[in-house]
């Protein structure tokens, strides 16, 4: 297994001289007539924010471009050295830039609001870093909904000594979805009707083919059921392929975005979801992959077929194809209502046939939080053991809910302690458990379960293996492996019928207090999903241990997807001093309110007691 230095080969200056002699890295060279993808290296870094023309499959648009691109500039740096970043604002509207899953100081995080006031029009600000850690990450706005428009793109940190993974050529393959639809737009119309997009919804021919399957009474009853629950089996994208055309470095599939290789070569993709609200399945059929990073940080090497991505993940895969022919890159929507596509091929101008859409997935009573009831028959026996409560007449249908309103959910669902029912977990230290109710609430799952085990919506019964979190370890030892000395628990709430997202029933705009971490305490947080869709869940400014078996190789992540109906625990050293951003990273659910503070407070506090936490930054998020 060879290791290469390419740094060398990464000046923009003399990139048409280096294609020309064939020694361009291949993610860099232009394939069938596409633009290479633009890259910057080195320490010193000027970045401009526009708005620019693009083309997506021939059609044209406007997007918000950084230096003209989508994806933005491929930014490659060496750990070990410090960057400066001067970011222009030449937008009519404030602007930003999250170096997403980079450890740097919180003032550099990029989040308008709870770590710098962002970026006006006409500005320039400079982003000033050392790079701690090497891998594949990316950077995004952190502004309204400018990560829709294009507002993305890829970073590469290159290791300061050997890279433990050998490879002959590498891509960065940057997945995204994209609309013509204006973002804002695209918002309003899920306030007005959260299924407004979804236009797989089931038909009676697929009622015919239940009651064939499961017996008329078993189909009505799980009918009535998803009908009382004001959510549908197919809802499972907020954003389907009606709207989205889905992208491979910035180009549809009609594009054929070619990546080149020499037969037996080892190459290196590492593939970045960037969307704003895919969940993506990807493949390249015929073609094993061997999986040596996530999030940046480097696995023990395993090999699948198939894994989903959720938004903002990123992972690094070896492919080492045999034959002399052209694959297919395949980038498929989680609800299987379009794909991204893209060649991988021996020589330019070949394109590989995409494969057909498979039939779209449906979500079961696991994913309604009903435990172990998964399955076509018997649902509303398994409803009516789980203890539901529809709620006839009201806005909403609950499962163990008691119908409260919001009020009775604000003072202090973030206070741990002050409404919070404790016990001792196992380790002796504190477990805070909350209760989420009101509005924002319109289901509890009755019983969550671990899901650690499975692929993902979708992906169990492909005849092909699949990747799961309970796969990964970490190729190094875990940095800290203390017992944690306290749990959270956190609820992932929301309210389909008035598209509301949270964090136990509480949106952004209505939290007063922050999440209060200790400085270097080892705590434990644990999600449970109350809703019936996924959600990658984001930890700006810390990696956080995956709890997926004893030992001291669990998979340290920045985002990890929470499924339905989930119960999931990671583990956390709160070592970074600051105030940082905690959200669902689909746009339009963290628009909606699924985000919080995490504030992690320097010196020898207290831990928390059954007092309330004092507030100290409500004037940075501009609640004073």
């Amino acid at each position: 297994m060879s290791i290469i230095n390419r740094r060398s080969f990464l000046a923009t200056g003399a990139a048409s001289g280096l294609a020309a002699a064939g020694l361009l890295p291949a993610w860099a060279r232009s394939q069938s007539g596409l633009a290479p993808h633009t890259t910057l290296s080195g320490t010193e870094f000027d970045l401009t924010i526009g708005r620019s023309p693009v083309r997506i499959d021939g059609r044209p648009g406007r997007g918000i471009t950084i230096n003209g691109t989508i994806p933005a500039p491929l930014l490659r740096w060496r750990e070990g050295d410090e960057v400066t970043l001067r970011v222009t604002n030449t937008l009519d509207a404030d602007t930003s830039i999250h170096w997403h899953g980079i450890l740097i100081p919180f003032q550099m995080d990029g989040v308008p609001g709870v770590s710098f006031p962002g970026i006006r029009p006409g500005e320039t600000f400079t982003y000033r870093f050392p790079l701690r850690q090497a891998g594949t990450y990316w950077y995004h706005s952190h502004s309204g909904l400018q990560e829709q428009l294009g507002h993305y793109g890829p970073i590469v940190i290159d290791p300061a000594g050997p890279d433990p993974v050998g490879y002959d050529r590498e891509y960065v393959i940057v997945l995204s979805d994209w609309t013509f639809m204006d973002p804002h737009r695209l918002f309003d119309e899920l306030k007005k009707s959260a299924d407004s997009l979804n236009y797989q919804k089931r038909t009676f021919t697929d009622f015919l083919a239940d009651v064939r399957e499961d017996g008329l009474g078993d189909s009505i009853a799980q009918r009535d059921m998803w009908a009382r629950m004001r959510m549908m089996r197919t809802d499972i994208s907020d954003v389907t392929g009606a709207t989205y055309t889905y992208l491979i470095n910035g180009h549809g599939p009609e594009d054929n975005w070619t990546a080149l290789f020499n037969r037996g070569e080892r190459v290196r993709l590492r593939i970045i979801n960037a969307s704003a609200m895919s969940l993506l399945n990807f493949r390249i059929p015929g073609l094993p992959m061997t999986v040596v990073q996530a999030d940046g940080l480097n696995l023990q090497p395993i090999e699948t077929d198939e894994f989903q991505i959720g938004v903002a993940e990123t992972y690094d895969v070896i492919v080492q194809p045999g034959e002399d022919r052209a694959y297919a890159i395949v980038a498929e929507a989680i609800d299987r209502s379009g794909m991204g596509v893209a060649t991988l091929a021996p020589r330019p101008g070949m394109r590989a046939e995409a494969p057909p859409l498979r039939e779209r997935p449906l979500l079961t009573m696991t994913d309604m939080g009903m435990g172990g009831h998964a399955g076509h028959g018997g649902a509303m026996g398994a409803g009516a053991a789980m203890g539901m409560d529809h709620h006839s007449g009201g806005d909403h249908a609950v499962m163990g809910n008691d119908g409260q309103g919001q009020d009775a959910m604000r003072h202090g669902s973030m206070d741990q302690g002050s409404t919070d029912h404790r016990a001792m977990a196992a380790g002796g230290g504190m477990v805070e458990h909350n209760h989420p109710q009101g509005s924002g609430v319109a289901n509890v799952a009755m019983a969550p379960i671990s899901r650690l085990d499975e692929p993902g919506i979708g992906l169990e019964d492909v005849p092909h293996r699949t990747l799961t979190y309970a796969q990964l370890r970490s190729l190094d030892p875990n940095p800290d492996t203390r017992a944690p000395g306290r749990e959270i628990e956190l609820h992932l709430t929301s309210n389909m019928e008035r598209y509301m997202w949270s964090f136990d029933g509480v949106r952004f705009s209505e939290v007063v207090e922050p999440i209060v971490f200790h400085e270097d305490e080892r705590l434990r947080l644990t999600m449970v999903n109350d809703t019936m869709m996924p959600h990658p869940i984001h930890l700006h400014g810390m990696f956080f241990d995956v709890v997926n078996h004893e030992g001291d190789h669990l998979p340290r992540k920045h985002t990890i997807v929470v499924k339905p109906g989930e119960r999931l625990s990671v583990n956390i050293t709160a070592n970074e001093v600051g105030d940082w951003a905690f959200h669902c990273h689909l746009l339009y659910h963290m628009h909606a309110g699924m985000m919080q503070v995490v504030s992690v407070r320097p010196g020898a506090e207290s831990l928390p007691d059954a007092d309330a936490h004092a507030s100290h930054h409500a004037h940075i998020m501009g609640r004073d």
